[in-house]
This record gives structure tokens, C-alpha cells and sequence, in this order.
């Protein structure tokens, strides 16, 4: 009877690992930087792992409204896609390379979107 006690117990523990191993990415994941590009380079974004933009460079020399508001949300996706696929690296990190069913598609619902595959 008492037998599950034990193994609870340490179901707990572990949860609470991973509990501080999760903030400990979130902290990663905030510090590290992906950019996002189009127009060959002409406008570019940088957003950090979590999906938040940070900065929105556009080329000095591009004057044309129409062409940048075509270009940036070009741009805004390509860093979203990369910060989502660091999202999902660090996790895979987190869970020690085991394969659980439904990993991706959890994250994928956290992150808003499906998660591209990797490099």
C-alpha cells in the first residue's frame, strides 16, 4: 500500500528539478539573440529566445513605405521561426534527449505556432 509513496515522492523531487531547470532556460532563452532578415539584409530584426523583439533595423538607403512594410513582417517571422526553434533545442536539452510523445506539440501550443524543424 505504501509502496507508490515512495515513488511519488521522488516524481515530486524530480518535478521540482525540472521546475528549476525550466527557469533556468527561461533565463537562457531571454539572454540569447536570433535575427531575422529580408530583402537581402535591407531590414532586419533581432528578437531574443522567448519570441520578444528587441530591435528593428532598416537600411538607411530604403525609402520605399510600401517595400519595407512588405519586408518587415517577412523579417518578424524568420526571427520568430529561429526563436522558436531555439525554444525547442533547449527543451530537448532539458528532457535529456528522451523521446516523449507529444513534446513537440506542447511546445508548439506554448510558443503560439508550430515549431519548424531544426538546422
Amino acid at each position: 500500500m505504501f509502496k507508490g509513496l515512495g515513488n511519488m515522492a521522488q516524481m515530486l523531487r524530480q518535478a521540482q528539478q525540472m521546475g528549476g531547470k525550466m527557469e533556468e532556460i527561461g533565463a537562457q532563452l531571454k539572454s540569447r539573440r536570433v535575427t531575422g532578415a529580408a530583402g537581402g539584409g535591407m531590414v532586419e530584426v533581432e528578437a531574443n529566445g522567448l519570441g520578444e523583439i528587441l530591435q528593428v533595423r532598416i537600411e538607411p538607403t530604403l525609402t520605399d513605405r510600401e517595400m519595407i512594410e512588405d519586408m518587415l513582417p517577412a523579417a518578424i517571422n524568420q526571427a520568430s521561426a529561429k526563436a522558436k526553434a531555439l525554444h525547442m533545442e533547449m527543451m530537448q536539452s532539458l528532457t535529456g534527449g528522451m523521446d516523449l510523445p507529444g513534446l513537440d506539440d506542447m511546445i508548439a501550443q506554448l510558443g503560439g505556432g508550430d515549431v519548424p524543424p531544426g538546422p
